[in-house]
C-alpha cells in the first residue's frame, strides 16, 4: 500500500465527506485502511457493475474484507462488520472484462445493516471517528515504533528504504500504526484486528507486538542463513582437506577411484587421434574436471563433455572399396534402372580412385514418393563398403537439432550431425538427410540456414558444433538429401547440392521391380517360397494399373503384401496347394477395382481435353472441360484453381475470339453466349501455365462440335500471339501419359530437350508432336 496523505479540511481545501448509505465492495486476501492507496484487481459480475455505477456518481464505496478469501460470492454474513469508507481514485478496463482500480481509504466505517443485496451490496454505515492522541507516552510509543520498524527494513527483503523514510516522517500516531501494520508479511484476520481497534494508545501497543515479533522472526532467518554460509564454508573446507587427503594417498600408492578415472580419460584422449585444437579443449576441460569434487552437478557436466570429445571418430574412418565392377553389380542387385544415379556414384567412385583425397559430393534425390530414393543411400553405403546413418529432417524446426545446443543449458546435446557420425564411428559415413524440402522455420531458428555449413565442402571440413565447440571435418562424409519438390529447399541450400531426379516408373519398370525385389522381399516377410504362391505377369500389370495409381512402387508393395496375407492364411489353415495368382482372383484378395480407364468415355463428348499435369507425388493427368450456354459474355471457371490457371483460361479464351474465323467458329458466338470452363477433381487445389494448352483445345472442341481425340495428351503455356512456351516436369507427365494409356503426347517444341533423359522402353509406343504455335494444336488433337 502507499501513502498519500489526504487533506482533512483545513485552510484552502476541502473534506470528503462519506454518505450514510454506501455500495459494499468485498476484498478478500487483504485489508484497505484509512489515508492509504491499494490497487484492486475487480472480477466479480457484480463488483464490476458497483465499480461502473460508482465511477459515474460520487466515487465513494465501502471496502469490507470478507472472513475466507476462497469464497467467490460472500453473504453479509461472511463479511467482517468494520472496514473502511474509500474514493476510487482511478479505473482502468481490461480486455478481459476485469478492472484495474486504485483506492485511497477515507475513514473506519463500521455496517450497521444491509439495506440491498442485488446487483451488489448497499449497506447504513456509520463513520468511527478518531480523537487525537498526545502525552508522553504515545510519544514514546511513536518513537519505539520507528526504530523497531527500522530495524525490520534492514532485515526484510520486502521493505524498502523509501518505505522507511517515509515512516520516519509520519507524525500522526493512529495513520502510522496504520502504514507499518499494512506492509508488515502478516496475515488478514492480524491486520483486521488493527482495523477494528479504535483507540490510538491500544492501537499502538498492539502493532508494536505484531512489529516486534516481526522483528524476532526476521533475526531467527537472519541466524539461519548465517549458519548456511558457515556450513557452506566447512564444505570448501572439506574439499581441500580431501584434496590433501589424494595428495598423501598417492604418496602412499594408495587406489584413488577418481585419479583412475581421470587418468583413463587421459588415456583416451591421448587415443582418440584428435586435431591439435581438440586435443586442448580436452586437456583442459580434463584439468578443470581434476579439480572439481566428483559430487558437484558441474563435474557431470564436464564429464559428459569429456565423453562426447574422446568418442568421436576423429580419425577413424572406413576404407572405401573402389572396385567399380563390384559397385556397379550391387547397385544394379538393389535397384531396377535408375541409370543417371547409378553413372553418378560410379564417376565417383572413379575419382576416389585417381585421386584419394577428393571431398565428399554433396547428393540431392529429388522424386515423388516410393521411387527408392531413402532406400538408394543405404545401396550406395553398401556399394562403397562404408558405414551408413540417416536423419529425417520433416518438420524440424530448431536449429539446435543441426548445430546442438550450448554447454550453459540444462541438458545440452550435440546436433544430429554430429550425433549420427558418432553412431557410425567413422569419420567418412554415407549420411542421407531424408526430407530436406519440409525444413521448418520458427522463432528457434532456420534449419535450413544452420545446413548450409554442413553441406559445403570448402566450409564442412571445420564444422563447429555449440555444444563440441571445436571444428569437426565432415568432408570426407558423403551427404545425400531427399526431397519431393525442389521449390521449398532454400536457394542458397539447393545452390550446394548436385540435384538427381528420379521421376518415377513405368509399368514395365514396375513389373521388373515387383518380380526381383517387391515379391521376394514378401514372401520372406511372410514366411511363404515361390513354390507356394506365383505371381503372374498379367497379374502384376493389372494390380499396377487398377490397384495403384503412383509414380512409386510403394502401393504396388502393399497390395503385393496383402495377396501374401491372404495366402498366408489359407496355408496356416493347412491348405498348401500352390496358388498361381491371376487377374480374376485379385478382387478376392484386394477388393473391388480402384482405378478405371477413363479416356475414350471422357472425351467422347466435344468440349473435354485431356492435359498433362506435375503433382509432388509424381505426374497425372487431368481433365479440361468447356460448355456454352444462353447468355451474355461471362467466363466462368471453376475446379479450386489458381490465378496462374484462371489466366491461362481467360488467355485461351481471347485467342480463340481473337482467331474464331480461321478456327472455323462463328464470329460473334461470345454475345449470345456464356462460356464454363472446369476441371474436376474440384477439392485439389490446381494452379500453373502449362494447362493453357489444353483449355484452348477444349475451348475449340466445344466450339466447333469436334471432339477430342481420347489418345492425345498436351502440355504447355500459351500467349495472346499464339506461341506456346516451354513447361517443366516433362518426364514425370510423359510418365503419367504411358500410365493413362496416352498414344499421342503434344509437347512444346523448346521441351524436345527434356525427351533425352527418358529412357527408350519409357518413349517405345508414344508419338511426340512438338509444337510452336497454337494453330498446330487443333489438327493433331481434333477428331
Amino acid at each position: 500500500m502507499i501513502f498519500v496523505p489526504r487533506s482533512k479540511g483545513g485552510k484552502g481545501s476541502e473534506k470528503i465527506s462519506v454518505p450514510s448509505r454506501l455500495p459494499i465492495l468485498p476484498l478478500r486476501g487483504t485489508v484497505l485502511f484509512p489515508e492509504l492507496i491499494l490497487p484492486i484487481m475487480v472480477g466479480r459480475k457484480k463488483s464490476v457493475k458497483l465499480i461502473d455505477e460508482a465511477m459515474e456518481g460520487d466515487r465513494i464505496i465501502g471496502v469490507i474484507t470478507q472472513h475466507s478469501s476462497e469464497i467467490e460470492d460472500p453473504q453479509p454474513n461472511e463479511l467482517y462488520t468494520i472496514g473502511v469508507a474509500a474514493h476510487l481514485v482511478r479505473m482502468v478496463k481490461e480486455t478481459d472484462g476485469t478492472q484495474r482500480v486504485i483506492v485511497q481509504g477515507l475513514e473506519r466505517i463500521k455496517i450497521a445493516r444491509y439495506t440491498q443485496d442485488d446487483p451488489y451490496f448497499i449497506a447504513a454505515v456509520e463513520v468511527i471517528s478518531e480523537e487525537e492522541a498526545t502525552g508522553v507516552e504515545i510519544d514514546a510509543l511513536v518513537m519505539n515504533l520507528k526504530n523497531l520498524f527500522q530495524k525490520a527494513v534492514e532485515l526484510a527483503p520486502y521493505l524498502s528504504a523509501e518505505l522507511k523514510n517515509m515512516v520516519m516522517n509520519i507524525k500522526d500516531p493512529g495513520i502510522l500504526a496504520d502504514i507499518i501494520t499494512s506492509n508488515l508479511n502478516v496475515n488478514p484476520p492480524e491486520k483486521q484486528e488493527v482495523l477494528e481497534t479504535f483507540e490510538i494508545k491500544e492501537r499502538l501497543s498492539k502493532v508494536h507486538l505484531m512489529l516486534t515479533k516481526e522483528l524476532q522472526i526476521l533475526e531467527l532467518g537472519n541466524k539461519i542463513q548465517s549458519q548456511v554460509k558457515e556450513d557452506s564454508d566447512k564444505t570448501q573446507r572439506e574439499y581441500y582437506l580431501r584434496e590433501q587427503l589424494k595428495a598423501i594417498k598417492k604418496e602412499l600408492g594408495e587406489i584413488d577411484e577418481h585419479g583412475a578415472e581421470l587418468k583413463d580419460l587421459k588415456e583416451k584422449i591421448e587415443k582418440a587421434g584428435m586435431p591439435e585444437e581438440a586435443k586442448k579443449a580436452a586437456e583442459k576441460e580434463l584439468d578443470r574436471l581434476s579439480k572439481m569434487p566428483p559430487a558437484s552437478a558441474e563435474y557431470t557436466v564436464a564429464r559428459t563433455y569429456l565423453d562426447w570429445l574422446v568418442e568421436l571418430p576423429w580419425s577413424k574412418g572406413t576404407d572405401d572399396n573402389l572396385d567399380i565392377s563390384h559397385a556397379e553389380t550391387t547397385l544394379d542387385e538393389d535397384h531396377y534402372n535408375l541409370e543417371k544415379v547409378k553413372k553418378r556414384i560410379l564417376e565417383y567412385l572413379a575419382v576416389r580412385k585417381l585421386k584419394n583425397d577428393m571431398k565428399g559430393p554433396i547428393l540431392c534425390f529429388v522424386g515423388p514418393p516410393g521411387v527408392g530414393k531413402t532406400s538408394l543411400g543405404m545401396s550406395i553405403a553398401r556399394a562403397m563398403g562404408r558405414k551408413f546413418t540417416r536423419i529425417s529432417l520433416g518438420g524440424v524446426r530448431d536449429e539446435a537439432e543441426i548445430r546442438g545446443h550450448r554447454r550453459t543449458y540444462v541438458g545440452a546435446l550435440p546436433g544430429r550431425i554430429i550425433q549420427g557420425v558418432k553412431k557410425t564411428g567413422s569419420n567418412n559415413p554415407i549420411f542421407m538427410l531424408d526430407e530436406v524440402d519440409k525444413i521448418g522455420t520458427d522463432f528457434r531458428g532456420d534449419p535450413s540456414s544452420a545446413l548450409l555449413e554442413v553441406l559445403e565442402p570448402e566450409q564442412n571440413f571445420s564444422f563447429s558444433d555449440h555444444y563440441i565447440d571445436v571444428p569437426f571435418d565432415l568432408s570426407k562424409v558423403m551427404f545425400i538429401t531427399t526431397a519431393n519438390v525442389l521449390e521449398t529447399i532454400l536457394p542458397t541450400l539447393k545452390d550446394r547440392m548436385e540435384v538427381l531426379e528420379l521421376p518415377g516408373y513405368s509399368d514395365d519398370e514396375k513389373l521388373m521391380i515387383a518380380k526381383r525385389h517387391l515379391i521376394p522381399k514378401q514372401l520372406n516377410e511372410h514366411g511363404l517360397s515361390p513354390e507356394l504362391l506365383e505371381f503372374k505377369d498379367e497379374t502384376l500389370l493389372a494390380i499396377i494399373n487398377s490397384y495403384t495409381r503412383e509414380a512409386g512402387v510403394r502401393n504396388l508393395e502393399r497390395e503385393i503384401a496383402a495377396i501374401c496375407r491372404g495366402v498366408a492364411k489359407d496355408v496356416a489353415q493347412g491348405n498348401e496347394e500352390k496358388v498361381t495368382t491371376t487377374p480374376e482372383m485379385l478382387h478376392k484378395f484386394l477388393g473391388p477395382v480402384k482405378f478405371f480407364p477413363e479416356l475414350a468415355e471422357r472425351t467422347s463428348d466435344p468440349g473435354v481435353a485431356t492435359g498433362l499435369a506435375w503433382t509432388p507425388t509424381g505426374g497425372d493427368i487431368i481433365f479440361v472441360e468447356a460448355t456454352k450456354m444462353d447468355g451474355e459474355k461471362g467466363l466462368t471457371l471453376t475446379g479450386q484453381l489458381g490465378e496462374v490457371m484462371k489466366e491461362s483460361a481467360q488467355a485461351a479464351l481471347s485467342f480463340v475470339r481473337s482467331k474464331a474465323k480461321d478456327l472455323g467458329i462463328e464470329e460473334n458466338f461470345y454475345q449470345r453466349h456464356d462460356i464454363h470452363i472446369h476441371v474436376p477433381a474440384g477439392a485439389i487445389p490446381k494452379d500453373g501455365p502449362s494447362a493453357g494448352i489444353a483449355m484452348f483445345i477444349a475451348l475449340t472442341s466445344l466450339l466447333t462440335n469436334r471432339p477430342v481425340r481420347s489418345d492425345v495428351a498436351m502440355t504447355g503455356e500459351i500467349t495472346l500471339r499464339g506461341l506456346i512456351l516451354p513447361v517443366g516436369g516433362i518426364k514425370e507427365k510423359v510418365l503419367a501419359g504411358k500410365r493413362a494409356g496416352i498414344k499421342t503426347i503434344i509437347l512444346p517444341q523448346k521441351n524436345e530437350k527434356d525427351l533425352e533423359e527418358l529412357a527408350e522402353h519409357v518413349k517405345e509406343g508414344l508419338e511426340f508432336k512438338f509444337v510452336q504455335r497454337m494453330d498446330e494444336v487443333v489438327p493433331v488433337a481434333l477428331a
